[in-house]
């Protein structure tokens, strides 16, 4: 097992005129001077195996699982988090598109797959709305989900599907439904000595509608609210199936329950749709600096029925070529 001390890296010395990075590092004059870097020390693991890892987890106290690294690394920085061991998701996880998999779950790698297009566009469209390229180069689909930041696109689109997430400890897997997943604001139901292994996606039908909208100050920063929408209709042009799911309104993803309700069976209608959405003022909203309840509130009404009409002019049709 490959063990280094990240802290290590960060130290250096300097000579007048010469740059630190030309100077190698030497441990006994680094001790004498160290320069204090913003992430607290810590010890970095290079687990190769998932049992690895599992095994990591089970003997370090206060260890954290790095993934992508896009939340983790900030909140390092700002010591929002201090533990004493890092280590990585070893041996790669795996998101399962019904009968399919794949192993690389980079965000970047999904936002170009044909696969994903295809059988998942949603998820296809609302990772556009991840940050920018520079955060999805890095970013994965599990690292989001375990961070559970409800206003993360990710998130969102995981409870409009009705993920299944898979998980390994000491005792072996078990799976946990998306809607058991988050036990509390950004806390998922993983336990300290399990790690994440695999995600699954159940496809909807080919020719169902879907959509994925957001309000957010800017592009790439995180939704004050967004709103996914799934939607199923039968030759008649009635709605047999939906799903609808707000983000960032509430501590985690809300499914509108009463809003999908509302839906099945009927032949949509703008007012039924505009009908059917303001349901969802009645989300128990989050205020902070951002924006105040009554104003998540508003956007989940209207964010919902845009995202609901979004659907309804795809529902049967083919998933275009490219979804940027």
């Amino acid at each position: 097992m490959h063990e280094a001390h990240l802290h290590s890296l960060f130290r250096h010395h300097r000579a007048p005129g010469c740059p630190a990075a030309a100077i190698p590092y030497t441990p006994r004059l680094a001790d004498q001077l160290v320069f204090p870097m913003k992430p607290p020390p810590f010890s970095y693991y290079d687990p190769r195996t998932v049992a690895d890892a599992i095994g990591l987890l089970a003997r370090l106290d206060n260890a954290k699982v790095l993934a992508g690294g896009q939340s983790l690394m900030p909140m390092l920085n700002m010591r929002y988090v201090l533990p004493d061991h890092v280590q990585p998701m070893a041996g790669g996880f795996r998101e399962r598109v019904g009968n399919l998999r794949r192993r690389d779950d980079g965000q970047r790698e999904l936002e170009f797959s044909d696969l994903i297009r295809n059988r998942l566009p949603l998820m296809q469209e609302a990772i556009l709305q991840v940050g920018h390229r520079q955060t999805r180069n890095r970013g994965t689909i599990g690292g989001s989900l375990c961070h559970l930041d409800p206003a993360a696109e990710l998130v969102t689109v995981g409870a409009g599907y009705d993920a299944t997430v898979v998980v390994t400890g000491p005792n072996g897997q078990r799976q946990i439904a998306f809607a058991d997943f988050p036990v509390a604001y950004m806390t998922p139901a993983i336990e300290p000595n399990e790690i994440l292994t695999a995600i699954r996606f159940t496809p909807w039908a080919p020719g169902h509608g879907y959509a994925f909208v957001e309000f957010a100050r800017r592009h790439g920063d995180f939704a004050i609210t967004s709103a996914a929408a799934l939607l199923e209709a039968d030759g008649a042009g009635r709605i047999t199936r939906a799903s609808v799911t707000i983000g960032g309104a509430a501590v985690l993803p809300v499914r509108a329950r009463e809003t999908e309700t509302a839906l099945v069976g009927q032949v949509p209608t703008p007012d039924l749709v505009r009908q059917a959405c303001e349901s969802c003022r009645a989300i128990e909203a989050i205020e902070d600096i951002h924006a105040p309840a009554s104003y998540r509130q508003h956007l989940a009404a209207v964010l919902s029925r845009r995202a609901v009409d979004k659907a309804i002019t795809r529902l049967g049709k083919p998933v275009p070529a490219r979804l940027h």
